[in-house]
């Protein structure tokens, strides 16, 4: 079956740096774009970030424009997600979704960033 583990998450100082990974099976990875999404306290979840089947396109929220950057490795089955001058409003917990034609969604459990004020 489809599965996306976060990892990566952690507590960092703000203009620190983080990379999240999201490592996909039960699909065939290649095949599918990919997509960043964060949910802080009290928030509804977000898109920050969305990749091409083959990498080639990525979008942002302007939110994290210049500052974060989507990747993949298709031979891996991985997503990345590498975060740069990262700031307090970053904190939530980012989760990686495949969106399929058919209409189902799969999530992974999330993986919680945190940048104290």
């Amino acid at each position: 079956q489809v599965q996306l583990v976060e990892s990566g998450g952690g507590l960092v100082q703000a203009g620190g740096s983080l990379r999240l990974s999201c490592a996909a099976s039960g699909f065939t990875f290649s095949h599918y774009f990919m997509r960043w999404y964060r949910q802080a306290p009290g928030k509804e979840r977000e898109l920050v970030a969305i990749i091409s089947h083959t990498g080639g396109s990525s979008n942002y929220a302007d939110s994290v424009k210049g500052r974060f950057t989507v990747s993949r490795d298709n031979a891996k089955n991985t997503m990345y997600l590498q975060m740069n001058s990262l700031k307090p409003e970053d904190t939530a917990v980012y989760y990686c979704n495949v969106p399929f034609l058919t209409g189902e969604d799969y999530w992974g459990q999330g993986t919680q960033v945190t940048v104290p004020s």
